[in-house]
């Protein structure tokens, strides 16, 4: 159970699929109340992403103070108990400082780290890694792997998901148990705070050109010679970096194994069906104590006057939620 002073901290989420206006909303709300940006997406921690991950320009970071962007070297596997530290501590600093914790991102997971605790896994080793990189080269035949040796773990990872069948498998091979036992064992607890929750669920159908809009801005400013640098160091292919979204497809167009345009088709096409399973993610997930606000209307070219109608809705209920009487203490 909180204390009253752990019961009065508040910390502010905005979530939602990748390119739904996470990171302007996150802005727009920290200027007005006060806030620290909080990174809480899983690939735009890595240093070498800046493009492709469309993290926060150094315009945009010079408003207000941002953490845990590009903080990573693509060589390191960034897991979600490493990143839940580092916003535990980036949310700590802000508090002291006086400063509203605003954690933005789409990467539903390490949110839930957060509001509802996380299973403490075991380092499985570095030869149950280097073993589960190998096999992961060939997804399919890792998920059958797994179905035999953990299926309770198996049955919930679809055979393309090449990082989680990794995980799953370094861990099963490295611990001796599967994360699905791991997970029911009591593990490390909720972040000792109350959360308010803005959910971004725009039209897939505007989402989906949002997409291809912003990757098409991306081949402009610079993704194929982010992609070739990152290509230029030699790192393992299983590692999440070298599977962030636009990084297999321009790296295969590199390689001359197919051109640009099929290249960014592939690049949006991977990128849209992350967005249906994130919003389908954040759909049965909850992240607030009470509710989240969830914004599902079309803004994608609304007009400057909905617009505005909206963001005062929205800091309308932020406001009556963070002034909410502190509950748990």
């Amino acid at each position: 159970m909180m204390d009253r002073e752990q019961a009065g901290r508040v910390a502010l989420i905005v979530a939602g699929p990748t390119c739904s206006g996470k990171s302007a909303l996150a802005i727009t709300l920290g200027e007005r109340f006060g806030g620290t940006i909080i990174n809480a997406d899983s690939m735009q921690v890595y240093r070498e992403l800046r493009i492709l991950t469309a993290r926060p320009s150094p315009q945009d970071e010079e408003r207000l103070p941002h953490r845990l962007y590009g903080i990573s070297p693509a060589a390191e596997a960034r897991s979600v108990a490493w990143w839940r530290q580092q916003a535990l501590s980036a949310m700590d600093e802000a508090w002291k400082a006086g400063r509203l914790p605003v954690l933005c991102g789409g990467t539903g997971m390490y949110l839930r780290a957060l509001t509802d605790g996380l299973a403490e896994v075991p380092d499985p080793g570095s030869e149950a890694r280097a073993e589960a990189r190998a096999l992961s080269a060939d997804p399919a035949s890792l998920h059958a792997r797994l179905m035999e040796a953990d299926p309770e773990t198996g049955q919930g990872l679809r055979p393309t998901d090449t990082q989680r069948l990794a995980r799953a498998w370094e861990v099963w091979r490295g611990t001796g148990h599967g994360l699905s036992w791991w997970r029911a064992q009591p593990g490390l607890p909720r972040a000792l705070c109350r959360f308010v929750a803005v959910r971004l669920a725009p039209d897939r159908s505007e989402l989906r050109r949002a997409i291809a809009a912003r990757f098409t801005d991306m081949m402009t400013q610079g993704a194929v010679e982010e992609v070739r640098a990152l290509l230029a160091l030699e790192l393992s292919p299983a590692l999440p970096a070298m599977r962030a979204h636009g990084v297999p497809e321009l790296a295969a167009m590199l390689r001359g194994e197919t051109d640009e345009q099929e290249a960014v088709a592939r690049a949006v096409q991977a990128t849209c069906r992350y967005t249906k399973r994130q919003t389908t993610w954040f759909g049965h997930h909850p992240l607030a104590e009470e509710h989240d606000m969830v914004i599902s209307e079309n803004r994608i070219g609304s007009s400057e006057q909905y617009m505005k109608r909206k963001i005062e809705k929205i800091i309308s209920f932020v406001h009556e939620r963070i002034d909410a009487a502190p509950s748990g203490a």
